[in-house]
């Protein structure tokens, strides 16, 4: 049962953020400069504190010259010693909790170290933060009449030397209030279920009945999780199992290959749809108007950041620039320093700036995750947008996709395979490719020049996937949940190879 009281209070709350969240969008770098100084002094004598000398960095100058830039393999060493119980390595309060996260299918994890502070100022505040923004749009929303259903991932949680690492989505559900249980769904318990499958099963259940108005979760888990509810209830669209269903908070992958099959499953004129950008490394940004591609800058939740111009990445040894020095429409791999420890710390995304006044930025792709093989620089955003071109102009639906390039054989030129699972497939494939190719070659010109004459690269190849069968790939790794993530693109075939097995097996 819900509490006027309580949903009256918590809206309150959320409304007197704005002006806080107003603070930064009116001096971003003042707020910057002081979170890196706050970070500064609190870890002074810390272990890497002691080592880059914090007590003696006095600006942005100092700091660049005396802390590296560093990505996860030049600070495992350190974290292994952090899991077995060592303390003050990275951050003064004590590290209990590590976010596991491989960031791709790979079988090798990552360990993210995550502080109270972060839980409670990085990542608690921003789930505050993005009710906070969306109710300041939407003065007449009655979300708060209703419940939130979240979708987390792996639920898994297990204990090593008196430190538990597991799913970020699980540490955080672990670390909730207790009255977080009034206003979303399902319980505690059952966010916490481990066999994936069998979770699903157990949310439809506890929320079948429930007055659900907000979604929150990846966009191709919560989509499994809407279709299975349709397919429990017998019902057409799920405004009729939910109909004060208002907001849906997705992050986690992009949102345009799945907004289509979104608007029929949820067919309300002002539905509205938000994004965020989380990962276990912190929470970074929220969509922060109506119908919005941007997402803001959020520059108080005690992360540092600094840029690489990715036309000038070279990963550790690269120059990296503050928040002040970066331009509109420039491609950046994203370093970081957080209130968890984590010290110019590449995290492996690439942003750029759609503005600078506030900071708003889009999701290009991953440093690693683009296929540059013949020099195309392919980055996910061109993918996406193009898919989004051909299926338009062929009325197809994508729901996952893989890339992989064509090596060269002798002087047989390259190129690019594709594998999509679609939910509605394109009546010409043929089309569909030639659309597909086209929209790659206006969206990406390095693309457009190996591509001329098929000299370089020919026409893509497009495998139109069995169904589920990403889903069954990742079912078959262990990797059903929230955080897995199908890679979309790569320079090897590692990952294509091993779907097409399943794809050729599936074709008999």
């Amino acid at each position: 049962m819900q509490i006027p009281l309580f949903n009256t209070v918590l809206s309150w709350i959320l409304k007197k953020r704005k002006y806080q969240v107003d603070m930064f969008l009116h001096h971003p770098v003042e707020v910057q400069n002081e979170v890196l100084y706050e970070l500064l002094s609190e870890a002074k004598h810390t272990y890497l504190g002691k080592k880059y000398c914090f007590k003696d960095i006095k600006s942005y100058a100092s700091f660049t010259e005396n802390v590296p830039i560093q990505q996860y393999e030049s600070i495992e060493p350190l974290i292994e010693r952090n899991r077995r119980g060592e303390q003050n390595v990275f951050w003064p309060s004590k590290i209990q909790w590590f976010a596991k996260s491989s960031g791709t299918t790979n079988a090798k994890s990552k360990f993210i170290p995550v502080s109270d502070e972060a839980i409670d100022y990085c990542h608690m505040k921003a789930g505050k933060d993005m009710l906070c923004l969306f109710i300041n749009n939407n003065e007449d929303t009655e979300i708060f009449k209703g419940k939130g259903l979240r979708l987390g991932g792996s639920s898994d949680i297990y204990e090593d030397n008196d430190t538990y690492f597991g799913d970020l989505s699980a540490i955080i559900i672990e670390n909730m209030p207790f009255w977080a249980d009034f206003s979303s769904a399902p319980s505690q318990k059952t966010a916490l279920m481990t066999e994936w499958e069998a979770k699903m099963d157990a949310i439809i259940n506890e929320t079948i009945e429930e007055d659900i108005t907000s979604l929150s979760g990846v966009p191709s888990w919560m989509l499994v999780l809407l279709n299975r509810v349709l397919e429990v209830t017998g019902k057409d669209n799920i405004l009729e199992v939910w109909p004060n269903l208002e907001v849906y908070f997705h992050g986690g992958v992009n949102f345009k290959p799945y907004k289509e099959q979104y608007e029929k499953l949820i067919p309300k004129k002002n539905f509205r749809y938000y994004e965020t950008y989380n990962a276990s490394e912190g929470f970074f940004a929220i969509q922060d108007r109506n119908d919005s591609d941007e997402l803001l800058l959020m520059l108080d939740y005690g992360i540092f950041y600094e840029f690489i111009p990715m036309d000038k990445f070279k990963g550790e040894d690269s120059v990296a620039i503050p928040l002040q020095e970066v331009e509109e429409g420039t491609n950046y791999a994203i370093v970081i320093s957080t209130n968890s420890g984590l010290w110019r710390y590449l995290i492996g995304d690439t942003v750029k700036f759609t503005n600078l006044k506030p900071y708003r930025i889009k999701i290009t792709g991953r440093t690693k995750h683009f296929i540059n093989v013949f020099g195309e620089e392919l980055v996910i955003e061109n993918a996406v947008d193009a898919l989004e071109v051909a299926c338009s102009k062929s009325n197809a639906l994508v729901i996952e996709f893989t890339v992989a390039p064509v090596f060269m054989n002798g002087d047989k030129s390259g190129g690019h395979e594709w594998l999509i699972e679609f939910k509605e497939p394109p009546d010409n494939l043929e089309a569909f490719t030639r659309y597909l190719d086209d929209a790659l070659k206006e969206l990406n010109s390095d693309y457009e020049a190996k591509r001329y004459l098929n000299m370089t690269i020919s026409m893509p190849v497009v495998h139109i996937a069995p169904k589920d069968i990403f889903y069954q790939w990742l079912k078959s790794k262990d990797k059903l949940g929230g955080q897995y993530k199908v890679p979309r693109l790569s320079n090897t075939r590692d990952y294509l190879d091993e779907l097409l097995g399943l794809y050729q097996s599936e074709a008999g």
